[in-house]
């Protein structure tokens, strides 16, 4: 379980051995456009990005990453395909972590040409496995793609790269498959003390990639497996970095920031709730403060549902409720909730 995993230092981050779960995400821009990459590379650090990857499918864009690191603030990551040699230019060009799959870079020579490299330079290897890059010899053992064939094809590339004598790992092995993902995580945790970096591979679209990984994030990161995550969307990957600071948040694993609960819609709603609690969540994203915040439809039933947040606004017909710890402390017009609730965060935030 993640206390008792290996410590493995990513350039300042460090994950593993009962660290805080890190929160990952990857460029979806051009490695090779050094101006946009550092560019989405803020925009994720600022929405709480701790360690970030890019693609490097060319020798360009290994070069790239000597200038992105310059003008970034979280450790860069190098994902590699295929190419030995990308990943040993990455390394010299700065990067602090490779991603490879051992299968797919090809003879074992090439593999330790990497690790000998990264020996050198004490950078962690990531050894990345997934459901569509299982060798035929583990597909034909099994019949198809397995929990367990995902579990023996990691095992065996990590004994290969300790053969190398090099320790320094993170293992993944993700699958699209929910189920087959949480059941490899949960053999895999029992077979080795190596940090895992846990993710649902092509989840999907921000709503079915946002339930399946939280899913199955939740599942396995709820039994203490997981050392750091990425959530995959097909989307803009700051919408990653925010869903997996709230899958943190839900299961205990992150503290801090405003939470926001918010009553579903019913026959009582006489306001515009939908459009009242986006604009709290949009309000509060930046406030560092550890409190919950409810948004409530219906100043009947409001002051209850409440009671257990810290602030609360409650609206009704033409006017509502301003909620402090459950009990109501003064009534203002509709249109002024969202500004009567801006004030009483300023106060706090103040203290």
């Amino acid at each position: 379980m993640r206390e008792h995993t290996k410590v493995i230092a990513i350039g300042d981050c460090k994950i593993g051995g009962g660290n805080p779960v890190a929160i990952q995400s990857m460029t979806n821009t051009k490695t090779e456009d050094v101006k946009a990459t550092v560019g989405q590379i803020l925009e994720l650090e600022e929405a709480g990005c701790e360690i970030i990857r890019c693609a490097v499918p060319t020798m360009e864009a290994a070069e790239a990453l000597a200038q992105i690191k310059k003008q970034i603030h979280i450790p860069l990551v190098a994902d590699i395909h295929f190419d030995y040699r990308l990943a040993i230019a990455a390394m010299e060009n700065g990067a602090d972590k490779i991603r490879i799959n051992p299968g797919n870079i090809g003879s074992v020579d090439r593999v330790r040409a990497v690790v000998d490299v990264a020996k050198e330079r004490a950078v962690p290897i990531r050894v990345g496995v997934n459901s569509g890059s299982l060798e035929k010899e583990i597909l034909e053992k099994y019949g198809k793609v397995t929990a367990e064939g995902l579990v023996e094809s990691a095992l065996d590339k990590v004994r290969m790269i300790e053969g190398m004598d090099y320790d320094n790992l993170v293992i993944s092995i993700k699958s699209s498959d929910v189920l087959m993902c949480i059941k490899a995580h949960e053999q895999i945790a029992n077979q080795t003390n190596y940090p895992l970096h846990v993710g649902i591979t092509e989840s999907g679209s921000v709503i079915a990639g946002n339930i399946k990984s939280a899913v199955g994030l939740g599942t396995i990161l709820y039994q203490g497996i997981g050392d750091t995550i990425r959530v995959s969307l097909t989307g803009d990957p700051v919408e990653e970095v925010r869903s997996a600071k709230l899958i943190l948040k839900t299961l205990g694993l992150r503290k801090g920031g405003v939470t926001v609960v918010s009553c579903p819609t019913c026959g009582r709603t006489q306001i515009d709730l939908i459009g009242l609690a986006g604009q709290v969540e949009k309000l509060v994203e930046d406030i560092d403060l550890n409190i919950k915040v409810a948004v409530m439809g219906c100043v009947v039933n409001g002051p209850g549902e409440a009671k257990e947040a810290d602030l609360g606004i409650a609206g009704g017909k033409g006017e509502g409720l301003l909620i402090k710890k459950g009990e109501v402390i003064r009534k203002v017009s509709e249109e002024g909730l969202l500004s009567a609730l801006k004030e009483e965060l300023e106060k706090l935030t103040k203290i």
